[in-house]
């Protein structure tokens, strides 16, 4: 299998249409369009699998840099991250929450009277 990163997607792309226009260049065994946790909206990049490295050649050289759904997108060999710090799968952390912030925390100052 191959797994593809296709990125610079339209908002309204959806995993469906993505499949769709990869399959025309092979076995397409998963599409997705990667979505926000909070608002479920597109996060503009997704990835597809192609049962043959063949078909997901075939598909970078036809695809990156072309047009999409509105925009040009960019297709290249998905990042394997191998073992030990990647984020593997899908998703994985990152986001804006975690510690610190304004106002927060210990110490002197702020708004007491």
């Amino acid at each position: 299998m191959s797994k593809l990163f296709v990125g610079g997607l339209a908002w309204a792309t959806t995993s469906d249409s993505l499949r769709a226009k990869f399959s025309e260049f092979g076995e397409v065994t998963d599409a997705i369009v990667m979505t926000d946790r909070e608002t479920g909206r597109s996060r503009g990049f997704g990835f597809v699998t192609f049962a043959s490295s063949d078909d997901a050649t075939a598909a970078i050289n036809a695809l990156n840099e072309q047009e999409f759904e509105g925009r040009q997108i960019r297709v290249s060999e998905a990042n394997q991250g191998g073992r030990g710090g990647g984020r593997g799968g899908y998703g994985g952390g990152g986001g804006y929450g975690g510690g610190g912030g304004y106002g927060r925390g210990s110490g002197g100052g702020g708004w007491r009277d």
